[in-house]
């Protein structure tokens, strides 16, 4: 098998993917799932950071438009993004794979508080680094979560998992016409307004030459194709 061309990589993951057909809760089910599919790229030697969203328990946007403080309603969702980081993490020890749940928010008793060169030590040892609590603060989501991550652990790319296999001109599931791009630079991204990732982390990648690649994560095998270099999804870049 060719050798991975990503040797340390971040992967968001929207809270979503945990949830059952209701759209909220965790299914342990679906969380070993997604821990299968980072095993699998695990195997290939590349190490694997996580960031997680809190969709499947908490949309602020919600909770803001009935007058809660935004403050408030951003804390609620980073708490959400730690239980889905204690699920993922015991999926993965169902699976006999070591992994360690780091929080921007401490919460000794659950998990590690994020320390930068810790997470990259774990990550040295081969174990999967979750990363909960987004930013620690509130006004930032998930997705520049990730983006600040990735830079601070010094990751090769970006993988936004999502459950659409790339950026689209338009929302697929509502126009048949909508075409998927297979490149993308920041700029073009940010000027479109590109619903898969906020305009904060997209100038936070664009500054600091980090790659971002949006792929269907229930697709099989995407994760490896992603890895080994693979053409798969939308890469958005500085260029080809």
């Amino acid at each position: 098998m060719s050798a991975p061309k990503y040797k340390r990589v971040l992967l968001k993951i929207g809270g979503e993917a945990f949830a059952g057909p209701g759209g909220m809760g965790i299914v342990p089910q679906l969380a070993e799932e997604v821990a299968a599919k980072v095993r699998a790229v695990r195997h290939l030697g590349v190490q694997v950071v996580i960031v997680l969203g809190a969709g499947n328990f908490w949309r602020g946007k919600d909770g803001i438009a009935h007058g809660m403080d935004r403050t408030t309603a951003d804390h609620i969702g980073m708490l959400a993004t730690v239980m889905n980081s204690l699920a993922l993490r015991d999926a993965f020890e169902r699976l006999g794979m070591e992994a360690r749940v780091q929080t921007a928010i401490e919460i000794r008793s659950v998990a590690e508080p994020y320390i930068r060169l810790r997470a990259i030590r774990h990550l040295e040892k081969g174990r999967v680094v979750i990363i909960g609590a987004g930013t620690g603060n509130p006004y930032f989501t998930t997705d520049t979560a990730g983006a600040l991550r990735a830079a601070e652990t010094n990751c090769d790319i970006l993988i936004k998992a999502t459950k659409v296999d790339g950026v689209y001109s338009a929302d697929p599931r509502k126009d048949e016409a909508a075409q998927r791009y297979e490149f993308m630079t920041y700029l073009e991204a940010l000027n479109q307004q590109v619903g898969v990732m906020d305009s904060t982390a997209l100038t936070l990648c664009m500054d600091n030459n980090l790659p971002i690649l949006v792929l269907n994560l229930w697709q099989p095998n995407s994760l490896e194709r992603a890895v080994l270099g693979e053409k798969i999804g939308t890469m958005i870049a500085s260029r080809h």
